[in-house]
Parts: structure tokens; C-alpha cells; sequence
């Protein structure tokens, strides 16, 4: 295994430059927009690609990573919502431990199962501390985890659960107010956290336009991940990778 993402991840947080990341769900694509989808991303100058859902209810993760891989260099890295979302054809796994809720088995249970399976693709594994963060609407995440969010209003839990999450070995910190969340992560949450830890902050959920996009990066997030927005209007992508590009850099 590599360690070519995380360390990229780590020089441009180093040297305060924000990244951009395009969330693909294969449920919710098809050969058609996946072209769509990466030739954007391309033009965008998107630095990741992360392909995964809560619930994958079709069977073609391998197929759709393998075209986004011959359509684009941009590296894959899986956003899995289930054990079974590992594909050796990725450059990389989010290796989810759901630190906000209470709930064993994602904590730590589905991982004791997915080990072998994880160890043997070879893909480069980055511990990462995953955070609910409420966004004013039930999300499939949220029902599917059996786990309630962090109020959006209580900084101070998130701020400790992600200095947690830090101390406990995890590579990155990810918080997600999850797909069709009315409102995204605050900024004031995002900054608290920020300022609290010194690994790389991944922030996602609701993020619906081009300014919030901008926000987020400017608070403290180090990778902005938006998928839903860009589901409903591809053309977006250029102008989110734009803003959260734009970010002035700060060391």
C-alpha cells in the first residue's frame, strides 16, 4: 500500500492550499453521466473523486470506478457506506469509524468483518473519524447508522469528538451533514474543529452552492466534498472548484 493521497492531503494542508472533491454515487449514475461527471471534474481541476452511497443498491462499484479511471487521472478514492463498498480498482479508502454516534458495530464491529477483504485489495487506507453532523433533515446516513447527529449548535461536542477522534490514531476527520441536508456543517463548527486538531478536516453535506462551498474551505475545511448539488446540475462543478480554489492561502 501507498501513502500518495494522504500525503498529498498533508503537503497542501501544509502549505494552506484547499482541496475540492466531486462524491459520485454509482445508484445515481449511469455510463452517460459518469463521462459527464469526470470531463467536468478534469476541466475543474477536481482534485478527488470519491465514489460511494449509503445503501448501493445496484452491483456496479467495480464498473463505475473502472470508467471514471479510464476517462480520468484524477485519483478515486472510496467513500464507502457499507463493508462490502471495497473495490481493488480505487487508488484509496476512507476507512470510516463513526466516532459521533454510539453505535458498536460502526465504530469498530464492521471493520473486525471488512479487514481481510480491506488488507488484501491493496488499496492505500486512511483512517478516518466520521462525524454526523445534524443538518436539519433525517438523512439516509443517519437512518442507516441507527445513530443520532451532533446538534448543529454544540460546537464543543464536535470540537472534543474530533480532538477524539485525533488522539485515537485517525488519519482525517470527515464531517458530514449528510446527503439532502437542508443546511451544511456551520462555519463556526468548522472552524472550532479546525482550530482543535492538526490532521486534515474533510467537510460535506448540503453544501449546495458555490459561496457555501467557499465558506467551508475558508473556515478551516481542508477537502470540501459535495455530491448531491452536482447531481441535480453537473455545470456546478466548475464554479465549486473555483470557489474552494480560491480560498487565500494561509499557513
Amino acid at each position: 500500500m501507498t501513502n500518495l493521497i494522504y500525503s498529498s492531503l498533508i503537503d497542501k494542508k501544509k502549505a494552506g492550499k484547499k482541496s475540492f472533491a466531486v462524491l459520485i454515487d454509482p445508484d445515481k449514475t449511469d455510463n452517460r453521466k459518469i463521462s459527464e461527471l469526470t470531463q467536468l471534474a478534469g476541466e475543474a481541476k477536481v482534485d478527488y473523486l470519491l465514489v460511494g452511497g449509503s445503501l448501493m443498491v445496484t452491483n456496479h462499484l467495480d464498473e463505475t470506478i473502472n470508467q471514471i479511471k479510464r476517462q480520468s487521472p484524477i485519483p478515486v478514492i472510496l467513500f464507502p457506506g457499507t463493508p462490502s463498498q471495497v473495490s481493488r480498482y480505487a487508488d484509496g479508502l476512507l476507512y470510516l469509524s463513526l466516532i459521533s454516534g454510539r453505535n458498536p458495530d460502526l465504530l469498530i464491529g464492521q471493520h473486525v468483518v471488512s479487514a481481510p477483504m480491506v488488507r488484501q485489495s491493496g488499496l492505500e487506507v486512511i483512517a478516518t473519524g466520521y462525524m454526523l453532523i445534524d443538518g436539519g433533515a433525517p438523512t439516509t446516513v443517519s437512518y442507516i447508522s441507527n445513530s443520532s447527529s451532533i446538534p448543529a449548535n454544540k460546537n464543543e461536542i464536535a470540537v472534543c469528538t474530533a480532538m477524539a477522534g485525533e488522539m485515537l490514531g485517525m488519519k482525517t476527520i470527515y464531517m458530514d451533514a449528510g446527503s439532502g441536508a437542508v443546511f451544511p456543517v456551520s462555519p463556526s463548527m468548522i472552524m472550532a474543529v479546525s482550530r482543535a486538531i492538526s490532521i486534515p478536516l474533510i467537510v460535506g453535506g448540503g453544501i449546495k452552492d458555490p459561496e457555501t462551498a467557499y465558506l467551508s474551505g475558508k473556515a478551516g475545511a481542508d477537502l470540501v466534498v459535495v455530491g448531491n448539488a452536482i447531481e441535480k446540475d453537473a455545470s456546478l462543478i466548475k464554479e465549486m472548484s473555483a470557489a474552494v480554489h480560491s480560498v487565500p492561502v494561509r499557513i
